[in-house]
């Protein structure tokens, strides 16, 4: 296809509506979260700290209505989110590779 990230922009603009499918916004914020997480990691936040804390922002989340919430709109988003976070603590790499993975788990989960 000539135009790549046109194509991905035409599936965002289609699936936008959809509860539990990101918009390209949305992926990109929640990489930049998932490298911010391995930036605490390499400043010393402790796995369970980390984790414990999303757990409870995500029961806060889950009290405003699905078009209100960043992100995490379904639990299948959450699992996501957490899934990612945990795996900068068990895998630590740069930051920078974190965000791509999980940008990239991300396009996946939107376009598929």
């Amino acid at each position: 296809m000539r135009y790549p990230l046109a194509a991905v922009g035409l599936a965002f603009a289609a699936n936008a509506a959809l509860a539990g499918v990101p918009t390209l916004a949305e992926c990109a914020e929640a990489s930049d979260f998932i490298a911010n997480a391995a930036r605490a990691r390499d400043n010393g936040i402790a796995r369970s700290a980390f984790l414990q804390r999303l757990d409870d922002d995500l029961i806060v989340i889950r009290a405003f209505p699905v078009s209100l919430r960043w992100f995490a709109k379904d639990v299948d988003d959450e699992r996501l989110l957490r899934d990612a976070a945990a795996r900068v603590f068990d895998r630590p790499g740069a930051p920078g590779t974190h965000h791509a993975e999980f940008f990239a788990s991300c396009l996946e989960r939107a376009i598929g």
